[in-house]
């Protein structure tokens, strides 16, 4: 059995492990120093700590951090990390440096259960849902660390259904005695679960994206299976005492997107474009369209650049801000919907 990870924990918890060991309780604050500031991946290098501390500590628990096993390259600069996880499993993360931005897009889950037609990890199905150390980790241990400047939980899984292993993830990230990230620094990205957004968005101050793909119920659901579940027009209902452009004392700095990936004879038309502002319309959002990364045994195909222009135009025309997301790392199989870790270790 593997030892119990430290990361993730707050100072008070903390505390009651350095008590039950027989130290006294502000050593909890010196342990989320250690973890959090110093980014210390052993007991051995907390010096400041009772030696007979550090051994306990050691032979009852692990730190939590653990190196990546491969990294793989983008012609682009893109970077792909196969970091090791519980259960003999492993999770991919992606480095994205873009001049002076560096942004990370990390896992909360080994595969997932949504089941989106168009993505690799719904492929692989799901395996296990990712502590909050192991989400964390896959920052603390990244060679660029220094480096960051964004994070997204854009990765494999769906954060909503590890909800409370990803709140507590970016509750580390951004408290004082974490690594004291702004929220707006964040952004979680999800499909829309009805027991989930809104816990997410009271639970946090991060930015929110969400997965629209389709303007059109019958649509969206034969692309994906949780629209079914909780449709698109209930979660636009949701998010308007947020971010609904009449909404009183809203958080002007807190972005809403809408991730619309735009497939040749799917939801291109302007018909769809129509259906997307009448959607979105009382919304302050944005909506990021972003070219289909074509996938093995799958009829989709990638719309035209010439129709996703014409599709950014007229959404902007028509008062709907909209971008083109530029794509990478696609030739080491990092780009949007590409991540999958089946077989892997």
């Amino acid at each position: 059995m593997p030892l119990p990870s430290l990361l993730g924990l707050r100072p008070d918890e903390l505390s009651v492990v350095c008590q039950r060991l027989g130290a006294r309780p502000f050593v909890g604050k010196q342990l989320a120093d250690w973890l959090y500031h110093s980014f210390a991946d052993s007991f051995s290098a907390m010096r400041n700590l009772p030696k007979t501390l550090r051994e306990a500590l050691s032979a009852e628990y692990e730190t939590g951090r653990r190196p990546h096993r491969l990294v793989q390259q983008s012609a682009d600069g893109t970077r792909k990390y196969l970091f090791p996880v519980s259960g003999d499993h492993t999770v991919e993360t992606v480095y994205i440096p873009d001049g002076e931005r560096a942004t990370l897009c990390v896992s909360c889950q080994v595969g997932c259960k949504m089941g989106c037609t168009f993505c690799m990890t719904a492929r692989q199905g799901f395996s296990a849902s990712l502590t909050a150390g192991e989400i964390l980790n896959q920052i603390l241990s990244l060679p660029e660390r220094d480096t960051l400047t964004n994070i997204v939980f854009m990765g494999q899984g769906e954060p909503l259904d590890n909800l409370n292993g990803v709140l507590r993830a970016i509750e580390v990230l951004t408290a004082p005695w974490g690594l004291a990230w702004s929220p707006r620094r964040i952004t979680v990205s999800t499909v829309g679960l009805r027991n989930g957004l809104l816990p997410l968005i009271e639970g946090c101050k991060c930015h929110v994206a969400v997965s629209l793909h389709h303007p059109i119920p019958d649509g969206r659901a034969a692309l994906m299976p949780a629209e079914r579940a909780f449709g698109i027009t209930e979660i636009a209902d949701a998010l308007l005492p947020y971010w609904g452009k009449r909404a009183e004392g809203r958080d002007m700095q807190r972005r809403l997107s809408f991730e619309y990936i735009v497939f040749e004879g799917v939801n291109d038309s302007l018909r769809h474009a129509r259906a997307l502002i009448a959607l979105l319309g009382g919304l302050d959002c944005r909506v990021n369209l972003i070219r289909f990364h074509a996938i093995p045994c799958s009829d989709l195909r990638p719309a035209s650049p010439a129709v996703m222009l014409r599709l950014r135009d007229f959404l902007t025309e028509g008062g709907l801000f909209a971008t083109i997301r530029a794509s990478r790392g696609e030739d080491i199989l990092a780009a949007c919907g590409m991540l999958n870790t089946a077989g892997k270790s």
